[in-house]
């Protein structure tokens, strides 16, 4: 089935929200929540408004850039929010945003923010068509139309990198030493 015969879904329809208390196993040597663990968390809120939306399993296909603006300490809570930015047939782009707060004063702090594609697949593992989401509010067109964006770019990426090098560019790159 075509994603465009599918009904449409609201973007409210996909948010999700989902809170951690970081524990002692979160840290690195310094006391702050490693990187990877925040990643992880990224992928596990994007992947349910993703399956929110698509009513079926989904599969990370690609993460893009995230920074880590402040650092995240033992004890202080991530509040994850997500949602389906826009529908490409078979593949979503998801927001991210992490927050920090401060169990002990309230502060809270935007410490990273992801946009990730995931695919929804069937009961073989298949990608399959997705509703597609319906933006309601002058924000989530915005982010709608950056998804496009966001998404020409990941391709141009791919199609760059899916090259092969050539033999010549490998020395180049290595600064002429082959």
């Amino acid at each position: 089935m075509s994603a465009s015969i599918l009904k449409g879904r609201p973007v409210r329809a996909s948010r999700s929200e989902y809170t951690y208390v970081a524990l002692p196993n979160d840290a690195n040597q310094l006391g702050n929540v490693l990187g990877g663990r925040v990643m992880h968390l990224v992928d596990m809120c994007g992947a349910l408004a993703a399956a929110r939306h698509a009513h079926r399993p989904v599969v990370t296909a690609a993460i893009d850039q995230m920074s880590f603006l402040h650092p995240v300490h033992i004890g202080q809570l991530l509040i994850l929010r997500s949602s389906v930015n826009r529908v490409f047939q078979t593949s979503m782009e998801v927001g991210v945003k992490v927050c920090v707060e401060d169990l002990a004063t309230g502060e809270a702090l935007h410490t990273s923010s992801a946009y990730l594609t995931f695919v929804a697949i069937d009961e073989n593992g298949k990608p399959v068509d997705v509703a597609p989401v319906i933006p309601e509010t002058p924000e989530e067109v915005r982010r709608y139309d950056q998804a496009g964006r966001h998404r020409e770019c990941r391709m141009n990426v791919r199609t760059a990198t899916a090259q092969p090098a050539q033999p010549e560019q490998i020395g180049a790159a290595r600064g002429g030493y082959a």
